[in-house]
């Protein structure tokens, strides 16, 4: 049975539903587009838990009326009416449990492209090499899911690996199944570039940012440094002969993004900006989470290998993801984009500790 504080909280989102759809039934509200989509996506929220409170409201008034007839009637018709108790009593039961599903905090990300940033860390150029895997296991996910994956910025190795890379996950569910991909990777391999055959540990450190929209983070112009100089290649080779690549600094946070991959400063300017208005909204939000728990940790900490998120073993096919102690000895089929059950495991085990602090 929901007890008192749940009973008085969803009365209180009752409340509140009603309130919202009368502030959606304002014409005026189509004037300031930022609230009506605030309030737009404070409904859709809503609507679930409420309906659903109202069905639970309803078979719980169904019991009272069949406990009422079993104390009242006598041979088939008791019998008939203590049928139509288990019945009220099962949907009871299945309304509470939905219910308290309904109740897990909603994540203000849940339908916002990814951006995420994978760069190698320790190892040298076995570092880079393994964060392209990475980049390649993420977008043959991402294919199977249908997601569109779009590259911001890259900077190629000079072993054909990755420095760093910037993509956007653009689809449907991205954010859910892919936040927890944030950390640092470990990697245990021989490198191609080991001539005695030992087994090599590195890192690569991923970070996955929620994609802001302009209406999201307001930048000020005056707080923003401008930098653009000639795009280089690996080794600091020009690879155009125009300043088109763009460094922008938010002076206030201390944050700099960089983007030289397009031949036109404005593309340049825009992708960086994409990237800065991300990591403000994400900084953001750490702030506010942390106002919550002082235990919050960094996602991409210092990229080392005693740091590790998640561990990749070559040699035995194995995969560990540290967080939840899951252990599959497929490898091979993760690193070509077969993630689902790390992801529905890490997501499962989100739902499972927000509905223990709830």
């Amino acid at each position: 049975m929901l007890n008192d504080r749940l009973r008085s909280r969803l009365a209180q989102l009752e409340r509140e539903f009603a309130a919202v759809e009368t502030e959606l039934a304002d014409p005026g509200l189509a004037s300031d587009p930022r609230r009506l989509r605030d309030v737009s996506r404070r409904h859709r929220e809503l609507e679930a838990p409420v309906a659903s409170w109202r069905r639970l409201e309803s078979a719980a008034e169904d019991l009272r009326t069949a406990r009422d007839m079993v104390a009242e009637a006598v041979g088939p018709e008791r019998d008939l009416a203590q049928t139509e108790v288990a019945q009220a009593e099962g949907a009871i039961a299945r309304l509470e449990e939905e219910l308290r599903l309904l109740l897990v905090p909603h994540d203000p990300n849940a339908r916002r492209n990814v951006i995420m940033e994978i760069r190698g860390a320790e190892g040298g150029e076995e570092a880079n090499l393994f964060a392209k895997d990475l980049y390649e296991m993420y977008t043959r996910y991402a294919q199977s899911k249908g997601w569109k994956v779009d590259v911001l910025s890259s900077s190629p190795s000079e072993r054909d690996g990755l420095n760093e890379i910037t993509f956007v996950v653009k689809g449907e569910g991205a954010w859910s199944r892919l936040e927890h991909e944030g950390g640092p990777h470990r990697v245990q391999r021989v490198p191609v570039t080991e001539s005695k055959g030992r087994i090599h540990t590195s890192s690569a450190a991923v970070a996955v940012l929620p994609e802001a929209e302009e209406v999201d983070v307001e930048i000020d112009p005056g707080d923003l440094k401008v930098d653009v100089y000639r795009s280089t290649g690996p080794g600091g080779q020009s690879v155009n002969t125009t300043d088109s690549a763009v460094r922008i600094t938010h002076l206030p946070t201390g944050i700099v993004v960089a983007m030289q991959d397009e031949t036109s400063q404005i593309q340049n300017r825009a992708k960086a900006m994409t990237v800065l208005r991300s990591r403000l909204l994400q900084a953001e939000q750490e702030r506010q989470a942390a106002e919550l728990s002082e235990q919050r940790r960094s996602q991409v900490g210092g990229g080392g290998r005693s740091e590790k998120i998640r561990t990749y073993n070559y040699r035995e096919n194995r995969v560990t993801d540290h967080r939840i102690n899951l252990t599959l000895h497929k490898l091979d089929r993760v690193l070509l984009g077969d993630l689902d059950e790390l992801t529905d495991a890490l997501m499962a085990d989100k739902r499972t500790r927000q509905l223990d602090e709830e």
